[in-house]
Order: C-alpha cells, then sequence, then structure tokens
C-alpha cells in the first residue's frame, strides 16, 4: 500500500469515525431527531403517583410557573419558553447528560386548570412522546400521578434505545416531581 492510498484511507476512516460521533451526540442530545415511521415501537412511561400536602390549584400552579409566569433564575438553565399561547406554551426543556453534554427536547405543554398538565414531544431523542400530569384531591390532600408513552422507531435496535432514553426520562421526571412537591408544601405551609 502507498502512502498516498494509506493517506486517503485514514482520511475516510477520520471522516466516517467523525461522523458516527456526531450522529451520536445528535441522537443522544436531541439536536438531531431521528423520526423514520418505521418499525415504532411503544412503551409505557411512569405510572408515578406522588401524594402532596397542598391543594391541587396550589400544586397547578408551581407546575404553571416556569410556562405561564415568570421563570426564574434557576428554572430558566431548564426551561425556556419558545411561543406562549392561551392555554398552552411551546418549551425547550435542557437536561443535563454529564459534562458538558445536555439534551434538548421541545414540548408543547397544554394546561387544563386546576387538574391537569398535558406534554407532547415536538423533538428530542425519540420520535415519540406524549405525558400528562393528573391532579386529583383526596383526604386534604392532592395526588398527582405522571403517566406517559414513549415510542421509538427501528424496530430492536428502537427498543434497545427507548430503554436507555425512558430510564433517564423517568429520572428526571420524578426529580422534577419531588422539586414540586417541596415547593406546593412550603407554599401551602404558608
Amino acid at each position: 500500500m502507498t502512502g498516498r492510498r494509506l493517506a486517503h484511507l485514514t482520511a475516510w476512516a477520520a471522516a466516517a469515525g467523525a461522523v458516527a460521533v456526531g450522529g451520536w451526540a445528535g441522537l443522544v442530545s436531541g439536536a438531531l431527531p431521528a423520526d423514520l415511521g418505521v418499525g415504532r415501537r411503544i412503551r409505557k412511561l411512569g405510572l408515578q403517583p406522588l401524594d402532596i400536602a397542598a391543594p391541587r390549584e396550589v400544586i397547578f400552579d408551581v407546575i404553571g410557573q416556569p410556562y405561564l409566569g415568570r421563570t426564574t433564575r434557576a428554572m430558566r438553565e431548564k426551561v425556556r419558553v419558545l411561543e406562549r399561547g392561551g392555554d398552552m406554551v411551546l418549551a425547550a426543556h435542557h437536561t443535563p447528560l454529564g459534562g458538558r453534554w445536555k439534551a434538548v427536547t421541545v414540548e408543547t405543554v397544554r394546561f387544563t386548570r386546576p387538574e391537569r398538565v398535558d406534554f407532547r414531544l415536538v423533538r428530542g431523542p425519540v420520535p415519540y412522546v406524549v405525558e400528562s400530569f393528573t391532579l386529583t384531591e383526596r383526604d386534604g390532600a392532592t395526588r398527582l400521578l405522571y403517566e406517559g408513552e414513549l415510542g421509538t422507531d427501528l424496530w430492536r435496535a428502537g427498543q434497545w434505545w427507548g430503554e436507555k432514553v425512558a430510564k433517564r426520562w423517568e429520572a428526571t421526571v420524578a426529580d422534577s416531581l419531588a422539586s414540586v412537591k417541596e415547593e406546593a408544601e412550603r407554599r401551602a405551609r404558608g
């Protein structure tokens, strides 16, 4: 093999490696959404019930604050409202993945006061996610129920990817719900 041929092969290998790494980074971060519509698999998210010692109106306000009201400085790093309507917003959610990596999902968020908040993925690391927070009062407290569905394409390969994404997604939601509970109970205590 000549030196010139080896240089060409090395250049092609480096380019292929860069494309593979860039594609992987784009998929993981949500910057390169892959919605192929082939071999779609749907899996359930959640059923994460959470009892909160606060009225549902207070909890609804806590959930809606970054979308419908003034976003606090701490929340601006996590949520950015792109478009606002009467009962719905389009929002970008930023989730740290470790190091400098960050996933960005864009979702519609619809509000049905005071009992429900619905989320629908527009852009992210998977082609399909729908979620809801349902608030029901009982025995002086409120139950917040999170549930949803996540869909991926490409049969088993997509299913494998969906399991990886769902694990992180559900952990992120659990963290958010813990924050909602803490703030709502703080507000309810006055």
